[in-house]
């Protein structure tokens, strides 16, 4: 999956817009992403990325970084052996590109507003 252009509130992946929070997988895209707690991300928000079993995970926050990753959420991650990069979604979308290019077995949850 190419991420084509990201704006706020809206992603172009693989010519198709989403104005909905994603989570974008290898050979598909899953939206409307929502969270138990709109901009606190829980482990149980990201099962759907979990059962993947990939070995990276990209958060992206938002265009402000409003959504937030606590530290449990992390360290469950660890625990499942699966790496985890947060950054804004401007960002995160970069990097998921750049790992998603090199066949890295990565999954983008991203937050497109702020």
């Amino acid at each position: 999956m190419e991420i084509e252009k990201y704006s706020f509130g809206s992603i172009i992946i693989n010519e198709k817009e989403y104005t909905k929070d994603v989570i974008v997988f290898h050979n598909r895209v899953f939206s409307p992403w929502w969270r138990e707690e709109g901009h606190n991300l829980s482990i149980k928000d990201l099962e759907k990325a979990i059962d993947a079993a990939p070995n990276l995970i990209i958060i992206g926050t938002g265009s402000q970084g409003v959504m937030k990753v606590p530290e449990k959420t992390l360290k469950r991650l660890k625990e499942l052996d699966i790496e985890v990069i947060t950054a804004r979604t401007q960002e995160a979308v970069k990097i998921y590109n750049e790992k998603e290019k090199n066949n890295e077995n990565v999954i983008a949850c991203l937050h497109l507003t702020c």
